[in-house]
């Protein structure tokens, strides 16, 4: 794609993606405007969503202290120094955005939802809501043409001049299924720089270019949540909702004690509290009822769901159509046969049993390395599958999809 001097706003993290992305958009001849996202606890000008130049940083920012972890997250202040620094290295403008006061819902809905028994997906959430929602109406404000972010997924124009979101090149590290919730009209607009490049290749390009995130460590928390310690939120933000309950099996039976049915997700194994002599798993969470169903893994797997909440990037089939599926983020895509209702929700059935279907994350459909679109999980609509031999050992079933 020609940048014939076009402008385009690159979400800056202050990772290593986030800033070859900005590198390998500035090559090719855009005008780029760097923009950091402050999502974090800030009491100053929280409700203040004004843009803040930032004057470039004349030095790298100090390391993370000797023995101490470096922060995992993508919206601390380390985070905000990196992007700064490299958006001087890299002689293009840089802003920071308070996004604090619309960050809160999200943290609200990740609240809202392990409250109600679901288990949420907020950086899907980031994306559809902050990323190519509010940083896209800011750069649509600026008079940008594009939004790009430093996701391994990819931009693609078919012979007939439409626009697809393909998966990433490197399918190891492929992000395609966090942006499914994409706008359909924000397509055109968006720019995945990295999305042909394998991870290795993009920390060279760092290196080569003299950016100190090269050997910056992955994100591997949710960014509000950097302890990685999610129920600490949950009591922190709703102390009245975990309340002790029972552990029960299929049949009902009472077989243990839980602190809080947010304490569990589905397909859990470890810390279950409960033994039956044979691998169980978490198989269930009702949050009315404050109970958790155990049992062996064969109860995890089902074939069909329904979802809501669709988001169609592709044309809209009026009949079934195959598809491959994913129902959780790192999940290999599997065979199946989704039909879209009338409204905003589908109903979808995978040629075979798929493990740990769980309501609150999305199922993603693709056609060969093609995003076509996705939903919310909202039921499982079949019975468990039987085990596949009268085994008490189920994970070992050949239907069975790593966990």
């Amino acid at each position: 794609m020609a940048a014939n001097g076009k402008t385009v706003v690159v979400a800056m993290s202050g990772g290593v993606d986030s800033s070859v992305a900005a590198a390998l958009l500035k090559q090719q001849g855009y005008r780029c405007v760097g923009v950091f996202m402050r999502l974090g606890n800030d009491p100053a000008g929280a409700d203040d969503d004004t843009p803040v130049a930032c004057a470039p940083l004349k030095s790298p920012p100090p390391s993370p202290a000797a023995g101490k972890p470096h922060h995992q997250g993508c919206c601390s202040v380390g985070d905000a120094a990196d992007a700064r620094y490299v958006a001087g290295l890299l002689d293009i403008p840089f802003y920071a955005l308070n996004f604090q006061r619309d960050f809160g819902g999200i943290i609200d809905y990740f609240v809202s939802e392990y409250n109600a028994g679901r288990t949420p997906n907020p950086c899907v959430r980031c994306n559809e809501y902050l990323k190519f929602g509010k940083l896209a109406r800011y750069a649509r404000a600026l008079g940008a043409d594009y939004v790009a972010t430093g996701h391994y997924a990819r931009i693609h124009r078919n012979a007939c001049g439409d626009v697809e979101l393909w998966r990433g090149a490197d399918l190891s590290k492929d992000q395609s299924y966090v942006l499914f919730g994409v706008p359909p009209e924000e397509l055109p607009r968006m720019l995945l720089p990295i999305g042909d490049y394998p991870k290795s290749e993009v920390r060279e390009m760092a290196r080569r270019l003299g950016l100190p995130v090269h050997d910056k460590p992955d994100s591997q928390e949710i960014c509000f949540v950097p302890d990685n310690n999610y129920v600490h939120l949950l009591q922190k933000r709703s102390p009245n909702a975990l309340k002790p309950g029972n552990i029960v099996d299929a049949a009902g039976t009472v077989v243990g004690r839980h602190s809080g049915h947010q304490n569990f997700t589905l397909g859990q194994r470890r810390g279950v509290g409960v033994a039956f002599g044979y691998p169980i798993y978490v198989t269930g969470i009702d949050a009315q009822a404050n109970t958790v169903r155990v049992g062996p893994r064969h109860e995890l797997l089902h074939r069909r769901l329904t979802a809501g909440q669709v988001n169609w990037l592709a044309p809209r089939p009026n009949s079934p159509l195959r598809v491959m599926a994913k129902v959780r983020y790192n999940s290999p895509p599997a065979p199946a046969l989704v039909t879209l209702g009338a409204s905003h929700e589908m109903q979808l059935e995978f040629d075979h049993p798929v493990a740990a279907i769980t309501p609150g994350q999305a199922v993603v459909c693709y056609d060969g390395l093609r995003l076509l679109g996705g939903g919310w999980i909202d039921a499982v609509t079949d019975p468990a599958h039987p085990p596949v031999a009268a085994d008490v050992s189920p994970a070992f079933s050949p239907l069975a999809e790593p966990l």
